[in-house]
């Protein structure tokens, strides 16, 4: 974990199993990006795979060929990842090749998503017997819509970046060389925002997925209204007719 101008930067570091998602890789990503989560200095959150080649080529077979539904059940395998949906801190995908199964899962994750040229995205556990376990018969039909979400995951096809920017899955694609770069330039304008903003804003997105859009509407108005009981609201709009930066204090 490497803590850059109020980003702080995860890298999953398995190169040698192109970066796949094992039990202790979990572990330490959840408990890291919460921990993030609680450091007053950190505004937004960058996950990333090591080198070029994959941002998480899936979850490490290896390690659940041997599982039995009572171990996978008693064990709740796979669980340990619901722990970032707690995280409410803005958390940036920078996908740099391989982001297949729970790496794709992964992508959905976290807020916004940005991809190299080369990256590839699919969702092949049906080819071994399973479904995906991360979220994705979920998380891919609100992103990507029903059509979509039945072709990635019933086919297992992989797609290229510019198909995945095409139907939503990501919101850029940027040359290898870039990736970090950009990354850090869209994490550098959230963290010049205000902190308690940010995480409202991401609230009510995450909860307009869930509920009925009036409830969402609602929601909406109600956190709207609680941002005027914030010093960063009066230093936002005094800076804006003011026509200076404003500074942000909150949080």
């Amino acid at each position: 974990m490497v803590t850059l101008e109020g980003v702080g930067i995860l890298t999953v570091t398995r190169p040698e199993a192109l970066n796949a998602l094992n039990s202790e890789v979990a572990q330490q990503l959840v408990e890291t990006a919460k921990g993030l989560d609680g450091d007053r200095s950190v505004r937004a959150i960058i996950i990333t795979g090591q080198g070029s080649k994959a941002f998480a080529a899936g979850a490490d077979i290896k390690e659940l060929a041997s599982q039995n539904y009572s171990q996978a059940y008693n064990g709740r395998l796979l669980e340990t990842w619901r722990g970032l949906d707690g995280v409410r801190k803005p958390i940036l995908a920078a996908v740099n090749g391989f982001a297949l199964g729970g790496g794709c899962e992964l992508v959905m994750m976290c807020d916004i998503a940005i991809a190299s040229e080369t990256a590839t995205f699919s969702q092949p556990e049906l080819s071994l017997g399973v479904i995906p376990g991360m979220g994705a018969t979920q998380r891919l039909i609100r992103t990507v819509g029903k059509a979509k979400a039945m072709d990635m995951i019933l086919t297992g096809r992989r797609i290229t970046a510019a198909e995945a920017e095409q139907m939503g899955l990501i919101s850029r694609v940027v040359p290898q060389e870039q990736l970090m770069p950009e990354a850090l330039k869209i994490s550098r304008a959230i963290a010049k925002c205000s902190a308690p903003v940010v995480a409202k804003a991401k609230d009510c997105i995450k909860r307009g997925l869930e509920v009925p859009l009036s409830e969402g509407l609602r929601y909406e108005m109600r956190e709207f209204w609680s941002c005027f009981a914030l010093q960063d609201q009066k230093n936002g709009m005094a800076a804006f007719l003011q026509k200076q930066n404003p500074v942000f204090t909150d949080g």
